[in-house]
């Protein structure tokens, strides 16, 4: 895992991570929610979509729109295993994400939302 201050430096460097932003439907739903709510559902998402070791359809298991977690997730690299591997250095299939994973993961969907606050 990476430092998130660092990381998000080279995030703003990639033409395909910085295009994403939030706004209309999904920047007014944060505003509505509110961070914790987005966030409840952020755990889920990551839980049921990126934790399992062994995910099938791998690098298309996260929409691109239609909720905030999901755009923030492509706006940090953590959409799919793969990036999760090539970005942040864990391992992809080779083990469920560990609580200390999930947790980072959460903790750079919500530092990358909370910049629409």
């Amino acid at each position: 895992m990476r430092d998130p201050d660092k990381l998000f430096q080279k995030l703003k460097s990639s033409p395909f991570r910085s295009r994403f932003t939030l706004r209309g439907k999904e920047l007014l739903y944060l505003r509505e929610k509110g961070i914790d709510t987005v966030m409840e559902h952020a755990r889920v998402f990551i839980d049921e979509r990126l934790a399992p070791a062994d995910i099938p359809n791998d690098g298309r298991q996260t929409p691109m729109r239609n909720h905030p977690a999901f755009i923030a997730q492509h706006a940090t690299a953590s959409c799919c295993r793969k990036c999760l591997m090539k970005w942040h250095g864990i391992p992809a299939h080779a083990h469920a994400l560990t609580g200390e994973e999930k947790e980072y993961v959460l903790s750079l969907l919500r530092r990358w939302m909370e910049g629409y606050l």
